[in-house]
């Protein structure tokens, strides 16, 4: 992942064993990371179980906020894929009955997310 597409807020694709080992603490019993995204500080996870997003806080990122999503809380989600003009896919996700997306993350150009989309769609339908 590039530096300039990180400070644009686009996340990459983060390495899935650094994720197990930095996370490990985070997982249950069974469960495995099957893909990660870093965006700059920020870390969000798709388990074989639930979806984790990791904010770091302030200026020092010492204050940590670990929120899970249990895939069956997901009502929909949608997928951009990226164009010719506009660089950056994007990930839309709906919680429960909510009426705007909850989560709403950017991706570089790098990440495959068809492959993103393939693992919500396995785990929420």
């Amino acid at each position: 992942m590039g530096l300039f597409s990180s400070l644009l807020g686009n996340a990459g694709v983060a390495n899935p064993k650094e994720l197990s080992s930095e996370y490990a603490n985070l997982l249950c019993d069974g469960e495995s990371i099957e893909i990660g995204f870093k965006l700059i500080r920020d870390v969000f996870i798709f388990t074989n179980k639930r979806l984790i997003l990791v904010d770091k806080k302030g200026i020092t990122g010492s204050k940590v906020e670990y929120l899970s999503i249990a895939y069956k809380s997901i009502a929909r989600f949608s997928v951009k894929s990226s164009g010719h003009f506009d660089l950056d896919a994007e990930l839309r996700i709906w919680v429960s009955s909510e009426l705007q997306p909850s989560i709403v993350k950017k991706f570089d150009k790098n990440v495959n997310i068809y492959d993103l989309q393939r693992i919500l769609a396995e785990h929420v339908l």
